[in-house]
């Protein structure tokens, strides 16, 4: 298979799939092909994508790659498409998911005591919206279970990893347009 053969069909493979797909996935359907092939394949489509004067990017998102539409359409997109609802979080449930994302795996009880409040119900919403997800049980008397961050919360914050989270110092430096409003 030639290189513009794999590119088109890595692409094929991207715009159909309804997740982020990985490396890994794709090393195990193309066998033929090396890891450091298929990534400089998906650089030159991201390249292409951005460079394209089109509605979408191709974009590397909770672990892997996904076709996504351009953040300045999603107004008209969503006044478009009724069947597609903007996201909305409360506070409580960002606070719990930051909460989640920086210090996971940990407990409810962890959770509520930085919150300073209960988060019983705002969990389990998180847990219902798939952007939290049970990683087992601490070692302690009780067995809680401990909680962390989910694919979907990567692909719903726009993170190709928990490792992209913005550090406390990138926090404080971020413009007082951008900061949320706590």
């Amino acid at each position: 298979m030639s290189n513009k053969d794999l590119k088109k069909l890595i692409e094929a493979i991207i715009f159909t799939s309804n997740k982020p797909v990985t490396i890994k996935e794709l090393k195990f359907y193309f066998k033929d092909f090396e890891t450091k092939e298929l990534r400089s394949v998906l650089k030159e489509l991201i390249t292409e994508w951005d460079n394209a004067e089109h509605g979408f990017n191709l974009v590397e998102v909770s672990n892997g790659y996904q076709l996504r539409t351009k953040a300045e359409f999603s107004d008209e997109i969503v006044n478009f498409n009724k069947e597609i609802k903007k996201f909305r979080i409360s506070k409580a449930s960002l606070e719990v998911l930051a909460i989640a994302a920086y210090k996971q795996p940990l407990t409810r009880l962890e959770i509520e005591q930085i919150r300073g409040v209960d988060c019983s119900g705002v969990i389990n919403q998180l847990l219902d919206k798939r952007l939290l997800d049970i990683r087992g049980r601490k070692d302690v008397p009780g067995k809680p279970f401990l909680y962390g961050t989910t694919d979907e919360f990567l692909e719903t914050f726009n993170l190709k990893s928990i490792k992209d989270l913005p550090t406390l110092k990138e926090i404080e430096d971020m413009e007082p347009e951008l900061k949320l409003d706590f």
